[in-house]
């Protein structure tokens, strides 16, 4: 988890609830749970969307239609009078949600700067078996098995923990050498935020092709669905500070142009107030 941002505090959902006592200028859920936690609160309200309907379905064995899906979220959120919108336009558009997605952000300025002393690739991810699919795991292991790769995230099952703090995944994108995403494209994007914080802190990113990747084959990482290709390309960066230093440089322009704070802040701020005006216009035909 990332450390709680400045201004903010935590409160209890008993301190949430009772309407009169607050006014909320706008309330954000990040999954469908929230928003039906949200239920008794009577305010404008913004689902964030973080993952693909038939994702989320396929990984809850849930013995419901997509289309089905769809068209229940969006009753709700017009009896709501709420607004939804996608870290990514794909994700969105797998909910039936359209229009423009808030993508995540990272800073450059924040993360240390890279030194590549280990000859290292990297990982950060969770519940990697039984997400095996979403994240093509095959082809990660038939990529990367045998190659000295670092796996950090929450998967017990194979006895990986995550980072105890940012401040020690930082510290772990400062030393390796590159960085690895791979992604199934019907579930998952061709990045994520772990990748986006590795390409801000200089890691040259190796995966499978992508219609959403955001990595240029061969200038800010590598691209292949080859597992031989694909280690081999691993194995020049391991082998070639050098290269990895100038992909990594590279892959952090990258995040400078396109995943930037000054987008994501402009993009919420219009998602907010398009809550807030769906929801001041439910409220005056409900009223």
């Amino acid at each position: 988890m990332r450390p709680k941002p400045p201004r903010s505090r935590f409160i209890s959902m008993d301190e949430v609830q009772p309407v009169r006592a607050h006014t909320w200028d706008c309330v954000l859920a990040h999954n469908i749970s929230d928003l039906i936690d949200l239920k008794g609160i009577a305010a404008p309200t913004l689902l964030i969307i973080h993952s693909t309907l038939e994702g989320r379905l396929a990984q809850q064995d849930a013995g419901v239609a997509p289309a089905a899906m769809r068209q229940r979220l969006a009753q709700y959120l017009a009896l709501r009078g709420a607004h939804a919108i996608g870290v990514s336009r794909f994700k969105a558009a797998t909910w039936g949600v359209r229009g423009d997605a808030v993508t995540f952000f990272a800073d450059p300025h924040e993360y240390l700067p890279a030194s590549y002393e280990r000859p290292v690739g990297l990982r950060v991810a969770n519940h990697v078996q039984s997400k095996r699919v979403f994240l093509n795991w095959d082809l990660h292991e038939a990529a990367f098995t045998g190659l000295p790769v670092t796996l950090i995230g929450h998967n017990p099952e194979v006895g990986v923990q995550a980072a105890a703090n940012w401040d020690a995944l930082k510290t772990e994108f400062a030393s390796h050498r590159f960085f690895i995403h791979t992604a199934d494209p019907r579930f998952e994007d061709g990045y994520n935020m772990a990748s986006i914080e590795a390409m801000a802190a200089g890691l040259p990113v190796i995966g499978n092709r992508h219609p959403t990747s955001p990595i240029k084959h061969g200038v800010d990482g590598f691209l292949s669905d080859d597992p031989r290709e694909l280690r081999t390309y691993a194995e020049r960066l391991l082998d070639d500070v050098a290269l990895a230093r100038r992909m990594g440089a590279a892959a952090r322009a990258t995040v400078e142009r396109h995943f930037t704070a000054t987008r994501f802040r402009l993009g919420m701020q219009s998602a907010i107030e398009t809550a807030r005006r769906k929801f001041s216009r439910h409220s005056r035909r409900t009223a």
